[in-house]
């Protein structure tokens, strides 16, 4: 058992998990009903209400055991939201456009917890009531995660493995009967997945683009 299991942070790592991964679904729901597709608009899926995007395996059990296990990173996924590609405007550029949405909203959360970390790191010595000094404390620890988590989940979804975002954008820009092909592959894209998760390629990947985007929007040298 890792010595710093605390059912409480992991609470507080649990607030920003979950508003990130249901951030990422709308975004990518809004960006199809732009474009022209409907589908999760009828779903009721462009709400930020997390019961209607949540997966307790993706959005509690894996983050909750990858912190129980100590690990630096951080990450769970939501039901994915149901679009219709098929349905938007300019397949092409409609596509780029839903599959970046999710990826583009996470760095955008992901910068703005950034910058109010480091604010409220900077001016936390100037608060004497411990009761503040407490809940700056906590918004401090949930802006931390927040800032790895959306790093993490932006870096994770690029990765071009069928069905994350990554393989979608990449599949616009490959010819037709390549695409094909590369679309075939997702039948086993989870198992892939499985499989770099256990053998360590895909935390490889993550820690090496995400190292300096955190630490940057940190202002401290976490890994």
């Amino acid at each position: 058992m890792h010595q710093d299991f605390d059912i409480y942070k992991i609470i507080l790592m649990l607030v920003p998990l979950i508003f990130s991964v249901t951030a990422h679904e709308v975004a990518h729901g809004y960006a199809a009903y732009r474009m022209g597709d409907s589908t999760a608009k009828l779903a009721g899926r462009l709400t930020l209400n997390p019961l209607k995007h949540l997966d307790f395996m993706g959005s509690f059990l894996l983050p909750a055991m990858l912190k129980f296990m100590g690990s630096p990173i951080i990450f769970g996924y939501a039901k994915p939201v149901p679009v219709n590609f098929a349905a938007l405007r300019n397949y092409r550029k409609g596509t780029i456009i839903v599959a970046s949405a999710g990826v583009l909203t996470n760095l955008a959360i992901a910068v703005v917890s950034g910058i109010l970390f480091q604010y409220l790191v900077q001016y936390e010595e100037s608060f004497h009531d411990p009761r503040i000094i407490a809940i700056i404390s906590d918004v401090n620890y949930m802006l931390y995660y927040s800032v790895i988590i959306n790093s993490v989940l932006a870096v994770f979804n690029l990765i071009p493995i069928p069905p994350l975002d990554g393989s979608r954008i990449l599949s616009m820009f490959l010819p037709a009967p390549m695409r094909i092909q590369y679309a075939r592959i997702e039948r086993y894209g989870m198992i892939i997945i499985i499989v770099f998760l256990f053998t360590g390629i895909i935390d490889k990947i993550i820690r090496y683009f995400t190292m300096p985007i955190v630490s940057f929007l940190l202002g401290i040298n976490i890994f």
